[in-house]
């Protein structure tokens, strides 16, 4: 008896003393464009992975969304940020040493070169939606590019994906769309590989669609809330965003991103509405008059609250570029309005 437990007991510790090897294949190794080796993991919040991303507008709605799956592919994701309260969000999204945050302001060149120069790719998310006392939208949507693609360019960083808007035109009487518009184009002269993603209207926790229509200020409208779109789960999007890093053949590509249904703002709002089980009545203004009163009020306030350009906005139905790539491109099945309305606005 003793004996025998004196062989288990031997054998026990061989197998805890012998030591483990784990097989690595020649798979698991990618080499991007420029010719650096990246370590491909299964993925996972402690996993350690090779890619080193820079994700600028990372503070905003859809910033979480990617910076989330970056990190749990094990990538180092740096964040550039301007306001320290808005990114403290983000410091949990990823394991301990996955999220580096970097000060920086989009008007300093050297401040955006030292957020790249690590990086083998770079998300650019950042966008204005109305104008500040700081910043226009042209500062924002073209400038700001601009810089950040120079110093995507001057350290030859191997992906470079620009978030654009649908609609997105230099043409068009919206100073927000043409502006995106014009945006796109100078990212592309600068940096050819650039893929340009066009996200519909998106909807999700603390978006600018359900709980805008659930909110008691917003009472005053234009064009009767006629104007057409696919909105489209800011779920998906991220999770397209997630896919473009790790398919090279995305790059120098556009994608529209669009939900599988086109409402009006109207239809919306009755399905709000009926989630909410309350009726928010609306009052609809004519462009000439809501137009000079939302650039009025939007300067005499420090929030926002209209915007001219908003109003405009409300007149142009979005429209599908049928050249461009899709979510199906991506073997992605985009989720439907309806059927999430109810989990986004039960706290309503």
């Amino acid at each position: 008896m003793k004996a025998s437990c004196s062989l288990s007991t031997a054998l026990r510790l061989k197998l805890i003393s012998s030591p483990k090897y784990f097989r690595r294949s020649v798979s698991d190794i990618a080499i991007t464009r420029t010719g650096k080796p990246i370590l491909r993991v299964q993925g996972g919040r402690s996993s350690l992975g090779g890619h080193t991303v820079t994700v600028f507008g990372a503070t905003g709605f859809l910033g979480r969304y990617i910076v989330n799956r970056l990190a749990r592919q094990g990538c180092t994701v740096i964040i550039p940020f301007r306001e320290e309260m808005a990114k403290r969000h983000l410091q949990v999204t990823g394991d301990l040493g996955r999220i580096i945050f970097m000060e920086y302001d989009l008007r300093n060149t050297p401040s955006l070169e030292e957020s790249v120069r690590h990086s083998d790719a770079v998300y650019n998310l950042v966008g204005r939606t109305y104008p500040t006392k700081n910043f226009d939208l042209e500062d924002v949507h073209v400038e700001g590019v601009e810089r950040i693609a120079e110093a995507v360019a001057k350290y030859d960083v191997d992906r470079f994906i620009h978030v654009s808007s649908y609609n997105a035109d230099p043409k068009s009487s919206s100073e927000f769309y043409s502006t995106k518009g014009r945006g796109e184009i100078i990212a592309r002269s600068i940096f050819p590989e650039t893929t340009i993603v066009r996200p519909a209207p998106m909807f999700g926790f603390e978006d600018q669609l359900l709980h805008k229509l659930a909110g008691v200020t917003n009472f005053l409208t234009s064009n009767n809330m006629q104007e057409r779109y696919w909105p489209v789960h800011v779920i998906d999007v991220g999770e397209a965003l997630e896919k473009m890093l790790f398919d090279d053949s995305t790059a120098q590509q556009t994608y529209e991103l669009y939900g599988p249904k086109n409402y009006s703002t109207a239809e919306i709002a009755q399905l709000v509405d009926k989630e909410i089980v309350k009726h928010r009545r609306h009052i609809n203004l004519p462009k000439k008059i809501f137009k000079p009163f939302a650039e009025l009020l939007n300067k005499a306030l420090w929030w926002p609250t209209f915007s001219a350009d908003g109003i405009e906005r409300e007149f142009i139905d979005q429209k599908i570029d049928p050249n461009a790539k899709t979510f199906k491109d991506l073997g992605i099945e985009p989720a439907e309005l309806s059927s999430l309305t109810f989990h986004y606005l039960v706290n309503n």
